[in-house]
């Protein structure tokens, strides 16, 4: 059974605006995500190592959101809301509930702009309602002359290979899946973009493996691709770390070894892999004709 839990607040503002997502806000319809992704940089002791029992919907979210944009509009204090930056807005449970379409409909009202990054085909059942917060949203004066509308869409993906996705996001829509919401969105006109991260080192960040993606991703016309690498946190049996270590093992055990030391002092990738893999993103990108930011010309 789900949990319901009653919010102090639904609206959160950054301290400034993200370079690369655009948000001067963000909001989490739900906690916790039922998705599992094992990389997720949420995870830890307060969730467990099965997100997904710890998920709860925020019940008064919609009410709350309604005041808290009414105060922001009335100041003029318009800017990008990301939904979502801790949960994904389109889980399963999302298609009974319509929590996030609700929230959608008031941030419409009140003419903000959105930015949605999701995991999920789910979002195509609220195209109408998107390109409707596309034309009638107020853009920050910066961004008007560099972005068509007020809707961005980002699709998150890890690799491409279902059976991959199985392994390290085992809650979520597989990636083949995606990909068919990726040709629907992109045919509607809105502004459809990749967030391509974490990137796995030695599985999905092959020269195969990358060569397939960015072409991929080029075929289907995207606006941009946001490549990033893998990031690990924590020691107890809910963190990423843990988590992923624990999956390398079992079904990528020549890759253990390199994991573990990879991330024996850190939580990011050694300075040497991550110059190099800045540079064969910037190769990728080039050579495909790929936006690596939101709203910047090719």
């Amino acid at each position: 059974m789900i949990k319901h839990i009653e919010a102090k607040s639904i609206l959160n503002k950054t301290k400034r605006r993200d370079p690369w997502f655009l948000d001067e806000y963000t909001i989490n319809p739900y906690r916790a995500c039922a998705f599992n992704c094992l990389y997720c940089y949420i995870r830890g002791s307060k969730y467990g190592p099965e997100m997904e029992k710890a998920l709860a919907v925020k019940s008064n979210a919609v009410a709350l959101l309604d005041k808290q944009l009414a105060l922001r509009a009335k100041k003029g204090q318009f800017g990008f809301i990301v939904v979502s930056s801790a949960t994904d807005p389109y889980l399963k449970i999302e298609k009974e509930l319509q929590l996030t379409k609700q929230l959608l409909e008031v941030i419409l009202h009140y003419q903000f702009p959105v930015h949605i990054i999701t995991k999920s085909d789910l979002v195509v059942r609220d195209i109408p309602l998107l390109q409707e917060i596309n034309q009638k949203a107020n853009l920050p004066d910066d961004l008007k002359d560099r972005l068509a509308g007020g809707t961005l869409i980002s699709f998150s993906f890890s690799t491409l290979d279902d059976a991959v996705g199985k392994i390290f996001e085992p809650g979520a829509p597989p990636p083949s899946i995606r990909l068919k919401a990726v040709a629907q969105m992109q045919q509607t006109g809105l502004t459809t973009g990749i967030s391509l991260m974490p990137l796995l080192p030695f599985i999905s960040d092959t020269t195969k493996q990358l060569d397939h993606m960015f072409r991929t991703f080029k075929s289907m016309r995207v606006s941009y691709v946001l490549p990033a690498t893998l990031s690990l946190f924590g020691q107890s049996k809910g963190d990423s770390k843990t988590l992923m270590l624990q999956a390398i093992a079992k079904h990528y055990p020549h890759l253990t070894e390199k994991y573990e030391r990879f991330f024996q002092q850190s939580s990011r990738m050694p300075a040497y892999y991550q110059r190099a893999f800045d540079k064969k993103m910037k190769e990728l990108l080039n050579h495909y004709q790929l936006a690596d930011s939101i709203g910047r010309p090719l």
